[in-house]
């Protein structure tokens, strides 16, 4: 009995195809919040304040936003893990 596998070659380059589209659409979207936020004053606050937190640690605005998004993601899957524990 013969088994054959097929498996496709990693393509490095599309990975970073990939990479650079995601970048550019968090870029893109980050920059419209930051538009929009002229019709919302809360918002602008919002954006400030992330402004001044990421100048605070030396990091772009855009890896500040990142940076809150993320740790909002893992809290809100850690929060759902514990509610589907019990």
């Amino acid at each position: 009995m013969l088994i054959y596998f097929e498996s496709s070659i990693y393509d490095h380059s599309l990975k970073c195809v990939r990479m650079l589209e995601s970048h550019a659409f968090f870029s893109k979207m980050v920059d419209e919040l930051v538009e929009f936020s002229e019709y919302d004053p809360e918002l602008a606050d919002g954006i400030k304040w992330l402004d001044d937190q990421a100048q605070k640690k030396g990091i772009t605005f855009y890896d500040m936003v990142f940076e809150v998004l993320y740790k909002h993601d893992v809290n809100s899957k850690a929060k759902d893990w514990l509610s589907t524990r019990n």
